[in-house]
């Protein structure tokens, strides 16, 4: 009886989830705006330039999607920051920690690549823990960064419009840190071309010594993640298009989608903290968390400053991850996860 109680618990959190799962402030970031089905139950997050379906059991995505054309991935960069922070908006519970991957061997793996983001706040939103995977470390910055990544860009960059791309992971290596994120075993890639109406996956072994295959055409894709993408496609299409060589033109940034941003500090900085609450009082801010580790007494006294100044009250949470001789960690360091109106 204790069994079937749990179950059916289980059971109704996982129809909760799903049903989460709409993407409301996101629905532009998905082909003809329609939300991949997936067996799995997750959580919806939408990101400026990007929106990841995370698994709250696995602790990491089950897929990301972002919408990419040439204009975007050829403007001028910002520079990668290298700043992972928790993703604050989940619950405590269902978080990937920075202490998980301390010492682990294993990489923190972007699904939406940090390479792809072409403004400054979409860099730092591509650090959040919800966007990392426990990726092989040589297949993170080898094979996965070089044949899988730079020519899914390079295709985007001379292709006609948007082209959309799914990122995710599957698959049970066993899990790291005392969050027990899941180590996937295999890693994919999808590319779907709606002016051309083609698509490919890319499908990769989580591991140091994975080799390059040909691409596989979407329909096994599907087979093997079992999430439809509700692509428009023939089923056995599995290469890159040729693509046009037309010159690329350049249009104005989009406007951002609001949403959860971090916000970093090292040491206090006035004129840092005093945009962040002039934004409060413009009703800009909807609510903030101070993620901190040894530096108490910094994350107090931006907590103190906000609170006497607005009528926002700011959140605080410790994180501690366990000292390492191979990983410097920045443990002074003060994250403020804002999230705006």
């Amino acid at each position: 009886m204790k069994f079937l109680r749990s179950l059916l618990a289980f059971l109704a959190i996982s129809a909760s989830l799903n049903a989460l799962a709409a993407f409301e402030d996101c629905k532009d970031l998905f082909p003809a705006q329609q939300i991949p089905t997936s067996p799995q139950a997750g959580r919806d997050l939408c990101f400026d330039s990007f929106a990841i379906y995370y698994s709250p059991r696995d602790k990491k995505p089950i897929y990301t999607v972002e919408k990419l054309n040439k204009e975007e991935l050829s403007a001028p960069h910002p520079r990668r920051t290298n700043q992972f922070y928790e993703g604050a908006r989940l619950p405590f519970s269902e978080r990937a920690l920075l202490s998980d991957y301390r010492g682990s061997g294993y990489d923190r793996g972007h699904n939406a690549p940090a390479g792809d983001m072409n403004n400054e706040r979409s860099m730092a939103q591509s650090f959040s823990l919800a966007n990392m995977m426990p990726q092989a470390r040589q297949n993170n910055q080898g094979i996965w960064a070089k044949n899988v990544e730079e020519p899914t860009r390079a295709y985007v960059k001379r292709a006609d419009g948007d082209v959309y791309v799914f990122t995710g992971s599957v698959g049970n290596g066993g899990s790291i840190g005392r969050g027990q994120v899941t180590i996937p075993t295999y890693l994919y890639k999808l590319v779907y071309d709606p002016h051309k109406n083609t698509a490919w996956g890319y499908w990769i072994e989580n591991t140091n010594e994975a080799r390059m295959s040909a691409p596989i055409s979407y329909q096994e894709l599907v087979q093997k993640t079992g999430i439809d993408f509700h692509l428009p496609v023939d089923g056995n299409t599995n290469k890159p298009p040729l693509i046009s060589t037309e010159p690329i033109k350049t249009k104005a940034q989009k406007p951002l989608l609001g949403g959860w941003y971090p916000v970093f500090f090292d040491e206090y900085v006035p004129s840092k903290l005093n945009e962040i609450i002039n934004n409060i009082k413009s009703g800009k801010v909807a609510s903030i968390q101070i993620q901190y580790d040894l530096n108490e007494s910094l994350a107090k006294q931006i907590a103190t400053q906000i609170d006497s100044q607005t009528n926002l009250r700011a959140s605080s949470i410790q994180s501690s991850p366990p000292d390492s001789p191979m990983v410097t960690y920045e443990r002074k360091r003060v994250t403020l996860i804002i999230h705006s109106k």
